[in-house]
């Protein structure tokens, strides 16, 4: 085969293409360049300097002065509150994914078929998630008043007969009490990425299924959970990384007590950091979180890396 000799035309073509590309490259650049700056600003900076105030004994004011090392990072593990905290979170996962998100996927089922009033019904799931958690949880506080005369909770143990029962004041009932108010604050957007997911399997597949003799159970567990494993592999990521960095509803209705029964590591990092201003130890928690965050990330993307049964569709 007898190459062509290069003309001045190809020349000029070969130039305008790699003009073209530079441009192209440089405007992806400048787009990116905003969120890039703001990522570098606001997540990445703020890693690195908890890593260094937490080598300090800061209080806040003024320079960190006093480096002290790993202590903190050990004094925190010896600190039976912080195994307390663990403990909150690890339940808070087991609840969330045994309790809050079977319960969404059961409602997502139910209203993405043909159930009467389907459409009413999601935006009344959906509505809680949509309100702030401060609201939620000074509404929910309200609920647990331990007067039977002004929490209605209490008010209708007592109208049957009941004892009124300090919800947010007994170190056995203060954890099942907020996971309540966290599944009643977050279930509706678990159900809605339930509902999303559903959308996406065809109704052909499941008509063939009830064709070949499938009931409805099965029909669920052999067809529908399988083709929603993607999307049940994302809400039990958001679920589980949720309740570990749960903070503001639990601060809101207890501050961590009774007796740090309810204390989670958001709100032992708070307790540290902006109450008893220990700053160094402060961001020595915020990293055991980060940290906690990372590693189960990474093990979780890795254990769920596997294709998805629509693909093949």
């Amino acid at each position: 085969m007898r190459l062509l000799p290069a003309t001045p035309n190809t020349f000029l073509r070969m130039k305008q293409g790699s003009s073209r590309r530079l441009i192209e490259a440089l405007t992806i650049i400048l787009f990116l360049l905003p969120a890039l700056a703001l990522f570098l600003l606001f997540v990445i900076y703020p890693i690195f300097q908890s890593i260094y105030y937490s080598l300090f004994d800061w209080k806040g004011l003024g320079p960190a002065e006093e480096f002290i090392g790993l202590d903190n990072f050990k004094s925190i593990l010896g600190d039976q509150v912080f195994i307390i905290a663990l403990r909150n979170a690890a339940l808070l996962i087991v609840f969330s994914l045994l309790i809050q998100l079977p319960l969404s996927l059961v409602l997502a089922v139910m209203v993405g078929r043909d159930l009467p009033g389907r459409v009413f019904f999601r935006a009344v799931f959906f509505m809680p998630y949509v309100i702030s958690e401060v609201i939620t949880a000074i509404m929910w506080s309200f609920l647990y008043n331990p007067n039977p005369n002004r929490g209605f909770i209490n008010a209708v143990i007592a109208l049957l007969g009941g004892d009124p029962q300090p919800w947010l004041g007994d170190t056995t009932l203060v954890l099942p009490s907020l996971f309540i108010a966290l599944t009643w604050k977050y279930f509706g957007f678990h159900m809605l990425l339930y509902l999303a997911g559903l959308q996406n399997i065809p109704h052909e597949i499941e008509e063939a299924g009830r064709m070949d003799g499938a009931n409805a159970l099965q029909n669920f567990f052999y067809i529908t959970l399988p083709l929603l494993r993607s999307t049940l592999q994302t809400s039990v990521y958001l679920s589980v990384l949720g309740s570990i960095q749960q903070f503001i509803l639990v601060w809101i209705m207890s501050k961590g007590g009774p007796v740090n029964a309810s204390e989670t590591l958001a709100t032992y990092m708070i307790r540290f950091g902006f109450v008893r201003f220990q700053l160094g130890y402060a961001s020595a928690v915020a990293l055991y979180m980060f940290i906690l965050c990372l590693a189960f990330s990474l093990l979780y993307q890795r254990l769920t890396r596997e294709p998805d049964d629509l693909s093949g569709l």
